[in-house]
């Protein structure tokens, strides 16, 4: 990709920018471009099948890891109960014995985090089993999956309880927090990947049964309790997690009430809140890490459309009067995605190096949005990354099982 063409991309990105905020362009033409872009030849099972065997023949040989392997002196819940530590809080030097401090953007690494690796190898192996299956109708690769599943959500031995009320703790000064509800993320795929294998052989109905069940307990934590309510509420990345998380755990169990209240979420307070005039998102940008925050809400805003628009409510061609939405969010970031030395705020204060990645939103806005410049970048970065933090902050990686 030449100079050239990234900034003949960048021109136009910015011009198709401006006819958004300035309202010109109708919902009526994206709808009818929408629309256009899902019939399209662009072949995501093609694309993406080498890479999806390679990977579940490696997970073949894997066994089911779930959170009782790993215990923690710190957590406050019992063996089942998932916990996490906040990622930016160490020990004062002045007060060693005492209350953690912040140091925004700066990960801990002696905070417990045995439970959120568990949590995310499922997120790995599951999917990409699951695509796997898809792609082939071999059953080993649903069977496998089927035993990791199992033994998270089933297993009475092992299985996780359904809540979060003890993620993100804060050494001296709080057993969990909301803000820690961030941390299942990594569950979105695999419920994604629950319905992908109903027409195999490797669960029974009783089974299925339970695993919906296990995410319906899930989605009235998340949307009762007061860790869920806060989180719902937060201004930036985690509430638009938030409505990820309950859009797609919604889809699964067949919500509709939380399916409608998401899509009205996305467009009463999402966007309104957290998109600014040029597209931007401010809350993000003040960040330490600018630019993957912008990235990741980015994925986690297109996920929500992903799941949620329908014919009669399509979440892509939605604008404020002014013109904001999720199209003027793409068009802003898209140019520091093809061309990320072109990234006018600060870099990030980790891992600016090792972002983008094949990050979603590209696709997702790419097929909603009919623009294949946004497919092509999507099929020339890196969908397999190996950094930890960059897995952590990149929970969609089995677009067979979102567009196959």
């Amino acid at each position: 990709m030449t100079e050239k063409s990234l900034l003949s991309r960048r021109d136009f990105c910015a011009t198709t920018a401006g006819i958004f905020l300035a309202g010109l362009m109708k919902p009526e033409f994206l709808l009818a471009a929408n629309k256009k872009a899902k019939s399209s030849t662009f072949d995501v099972a093609a694309i993406e099948r080498g890479r999806v065997l390679s990977a579940a023949d490696r997970y073949l040989k894997e066994s089911p890891i779930t959170i009782t392997s790993y215990t923690s002196p710190r957590s406050a819940g019992g063996k089942h109960d998932y916990f996490s530590e906040g990622d930016y809080w160490w020990p004062d030097p002045k007060n060693p014995d005492g209350p953690y401090i912040q140091r925004d953007g700066m990960s801990n690494p002696d905070n417990f985090t045995a439970h959120r690796h568990a949590l995310i190898r499922l997120s790995l192996e599951a999917p990409a089993l699951a695509a796997a299956w898809m792609l082939t109708k071999d059953e080993k690769y649903a069977a496998h999956a089927a035993k990791h599943l199992r033994a998270w959500f089933l297993d009475p031995a092992t299985l996780m309880n359904p809540n979060l009320q003890y993620s993100q703790a804060i050494k001296g000064r709080f057993t969990g927090r909301g803000i820690g509800i961030i941390d299942t993320i990594h569950l979105v795929e695999v419920a994604r990947a629950v319905p992908a294998l109903e027409n195999s052989k490797a669960l029974t109905k009783d089974e299925y049964k339970g695993l919906k069940k296990w995410f319906l307990d899930y989605l009235t934590w998340m949307t009762t309790s007061p860790h869920g309510e806060e989180e719902r509420e937060a201004k930036n990345n985690h509430g638009t997690c938030w409505a990820m998380q309950v859009s797609e755990f919604a889809r699964y169990t067949g919500n509709q009430e939380l399916l409608a209240f998401c899509r009205n979420r996305f467009k009463t307070v999402l966007v309104p809140n957290q998109i600014a005039a040029n597209g931007s998102f401010p809350q993000e940008l003040r960040r330490t890490k600018p630019y993957s925050y912008c990235l990741f809400n980015l994925d986690a805003m297109t996920t929500v459309c992903q799941t949620l628009s329908i014919p009669e409510d399509n979440l892509w061609t939605f604008t404020l009067p002014d013109g904001r939405g999720i199209g003027a969010a793409m068009a802003f970031m898209y140019p520091f995605i093809a061309n990320k030395k072109s990234w006018p705020s600060p870099p990030d204060v980790e891992y600016f190096d090792q972002f983008p990645v094949r990050q979603p939103s590209l696709l997702f806005a790419g097929l909603g949005l009919s623009r294949p410049e946004y497919l092509q970048l999507w099929r020339s970065l890196n969908p397999d990354p190996t950094v930890e933090e960059v897995i952590r902050n990149y929970p969609i990686r089995q677009p067979v099982l979102w567009v196959g």
